[in-house]
Order: C-alpha cells, then sequence, then structure tokens
C-alpha cells in the first residue's frame, strides 16, 4: 500500500444519510413527549399510502415483521409450504418456519439473481400456499409471469421488496399493485427509517387486522375499554422512526438519481479498468444494466473464483487494506446449520450455490463520490490481476 493510499479515507459499503431538518424533526418529536406510535406514524403510512396509489399501508418495527404478518394475513402456517429463493437475507425463509410453514427453495437466475420463475411450477405442490420472492439489490422479477403464475396454481404472493423501495415495474412503482409487498426501511436501506418497514396490503379488512397482529391483538373499544381477540406481537413502528421516513421519503428523488448515476459510473469504470488490466477474458459478472426498474440498492458482482487462486475472504481483505469495504449479499441459505439439520443441501440449488460462494457487494451509497467509483474500480481491478491463475 503506498502512503498516498494509506491517508484515503475509508469507504464503507454503505451509509445512511440524515440532514439537518431530518435531525431537528427528530429533536422536536422527542421534545414532543409523544415518542412511541403515534401522530408522526399516522402522517408517514398516509404519506406511504399517496406514493403507492392509495393502496393501505401499515408501518411495523423492521421488515421481518412484515413478512411475518404477511404470512399471517394470508393463512399461511402449519404443514403449508412458501416457495422462495436460496439468495436472501435469512429472515426471509425464517419467518416462513415461524409460522410453522415449510420453505420450499428454487434456484436462482445467474443473470438477475433472483428466483427463476420458469422452475417455480416444477416446485408447486399441493401443499403449496404462496411464492415470496425477494428482489436482490432492488432489481424485481418478471412481475407479469410471477402473477400469472400465481392466478394459474392459485397462490398468495407475499413479495420480499425489502431492497426495492423505489424500484419499478414497466414504470409502476413495485407496492402500488400485486398481492402483499413488504419493505423494509432498515440503516442500510434507500429509504431509511433507521429500523423499520411496511407492509403494502389490499383492502382496509387487511390493514385492520394488520394493526391489530402488530399490537397485541388489541381491539380498541372507546375511550373506556379495550378487548385483545386474536394473538398478536409487539412490532410497532415509533414516531421517532415516522419522522425520519417522512423526512426521508421527501429526499427519495434526490438520493435515486445519485444511485443511477454511482450505477453508470461503475458499469463504464469497471469495464475501462478491467481492460487497461488486460483482464478482458476474466469473468467477473456485473448486474443487469437496467437503468428503469432497479433502484440500485446494491452493487454486486459476482468472482471469477475458478480463474483466481484466492478465495472471495482474500479480495474482500485485499480491499479493506486499501480502504475499501465490502459486503456478501447473501450466502446461500441452505448451507447455514439450521437449514442443514432441518435437512436442505445446497446442492439442490447450483446457481445459488455458485453465486452465494462468489458475490460481493461494492461500495454504494448517495453520499459516494465519482472518485470514489474510480477508486474502488482500479483497487478491485488491481486486485483481481495479482490473484490471477497462471
Amino acid at each position: 500500500m503506498s502512503a498516498n493510499e494509506n491517508t484515503l479515507p475509508f469507504i464503507p459499503f454503505t451509509r445512511p444519510h440524515f440532514n439537518q431538518e431530518t435531525i431537528d424533526a427528530v429533536a422536536e418529536v422527542l421534545r414532543s413527549g409523544w415518542v412511541t406510535s403515534g401522530p408522526k406514524l399516522a402522517e408517514f403510512e398516509t404519506t406511504l399510502s399517496e406514493y403507492f396509489g392509495g393502496r393501505p399501508v401499515r408501518c411495523f418495527a423492521n421488515g421481518t415483521a412484515t413478512m411475518k404478518i404477511a404470512l399471517q394475513l394470508a393463512g399461511i402456517g402449519l404443514g403449508d409450504e412458501v416457495i422462495t429463493t436460496p439468495i436472501s437475507w435469512v429472515a426471509t425463509s425464517n419467518v416462513i418456519l415461524g409460522v410453522g410453514a415449510t420453505p420450499v427453495f428454487v434456484d436462482i437466475d445467474p443473470v438477475t439473481r433472483n428466483i427463476d420463475l420458469d422452475k417455480v411450477a416444477a416446485a408447486i405442490t399441493p401443499k403449496t400456499r404462496a411464492i415470496m420472492p425477494v428482489y436482490l439489490a432492488g432489481l424485481p422479477v418478471n412481475m407479469d409471469q410471477l402473477y400469472s403464475l400465481a392466478k394459474q396454481h392459485q397462490l398468495r404472493v407475499i413479495e420480499d421488496a425489502a431492497q426495492a423501495f423505489g424500484s419499478q415495474w414497466k414504470g409502476q412503482k413495485i407496492g402500488s399493485f400485486g398481492d402483499l409487498v413488504s419493505f423494509s426501511f432498515q440503516a442500510n436501506k434507500n429509504l431509511s427509517t433507521v429500523e423499520g418497514g411496511c407492509l403494502v396490503l389490499n383492502n382496509i379488512e387487511e390493514a385492520k387486522l394488520a394493526e391489530k397482529l402488530r399490537l397485541q391483538g388489541l381491539t380498541r373499544q372507546g375511550m373506556d375499554g379495550m378487548d385483545v381477540d386474536i394473538l398478536g406481537g409487539k412490532d410497532n413502528l415509533t414516531d421517532v422512526n415516522a419522522v425520519i421516513g417522512l423526512h426521508q421519503l421527501k429526499q427519495l428523488p434526490t438520493f435515486q438519481t445519485r444511485r443511477t448515476a454511482l450505477a453508470r459510473q461503475y458499469f463504464d469504470v469497471i469495464r475501462s479498468e478491467m481492460k487497461s488490466a488486460g483482464l478482458e477474458s476474466l469473468k467477473l459478472e456485473l448486474p443487469v444494466e437496467n437503468f428503469t426498474d432497479s433502484n440500485w440498492h446494491m452493487f454486486q458482482v459476482v468472482l471469477p473464483l475458478d480463474q483466481l487462486n484466492v478465495d472471495r475472504a482474500q479480495i474482500m481483505t485485499d480491499l479493506k487494506d486499501l480502504g475499501i469495504g465490502t459486503g456478501v449479499h447473501y450466502p446461500t441459505i441452505t448451507g447455514f446449520t439450521l437449514y442443514q439439520n432441518l435437512g436442505y443441501k445446497t446442492e439442490s440449488t447450483p446457481i445459488a450455490q455458485r453465486i452465494g460462494r462468489s458475490i460481493l457487494t461494492l461500495p454504494l451509497f448517495p453520499g459516494m463520490t465519482d472518485e470514489d467509483i474510480n477508486r474502488i474500480a482500479s483497487a478491485l481491478a488491481g486486485i483481481l490481476k495479482k490473484h490471477l491463475k497462471n
């Protein structure tokens, strides 16, 4: 590492941005004395509903709760099967197990890295009740194909759109159509409430039931009483989180414009650096180069490990030594001990198995500079060249 490189600031793989207006708004909520679920939450849900074209929206403490409650709303439980992808944050399948159902993993498309919808039909059994697609890095699946398949087999669709806030399908916002659509507002998401999430629902009846499920099954009966008629949990979002979300929503178009510009630059500079390094024959897999559907939540490459003499961990270490943070999104779910003990095999989904051990998330967040992208692309090309097999 050169002296100059050693003094360069560290680039994390992501960093949330909260402006002074947001910070001031949080302080105002704290001073108000109403910091749990209250008027700001109601305002946030109304604003989100408008964003999604008038569909009912309810917010929750995190994106895991949104999926869990979506499964409950769909009536999925013991003995049921839910088809999903093995490349996701483990929460996707954990919530299926949590309601007593069985996750059925279908292999992924090597280009989009999302569930391969062409393979879903073969996995449907009489026990199948729903499909839960995941929009990895914000890229949606083919929504026409997804809902055609669901209609044909009379299945519910629970969209794990945790990473896809702001993404589109044929000009329509993800969440503005479809069945149950779950979003996360965790710290690294395009719109963050620090922790939180929302569920876009089909009708007011589902919304009312979701409200009860998120707060102990509580039914309010005026000023002098209340009742609990179903088993609920404690998954409500606070006004502190909600006011952050309201201000993030105002900034979303600016965030999105910058993410798109950074993604475009990644494609151009990585290809240029690879060519300059004489690595045209190296099979570094880039994302789908589509600038209309994805919200560019992450920029991920798949490393050509069969052409390198090191593993992914070493590549990540080398980048860290140059002041560049990276992430892994995600290892194959079926490789975790919990799922191995349940009888799942990584080799049953071979494309996911390969992607899961080779995928690498590069830094991408609105606060990055053009020079950051140049620096990352140059470092990556140099490291790949260093570790190229003879």
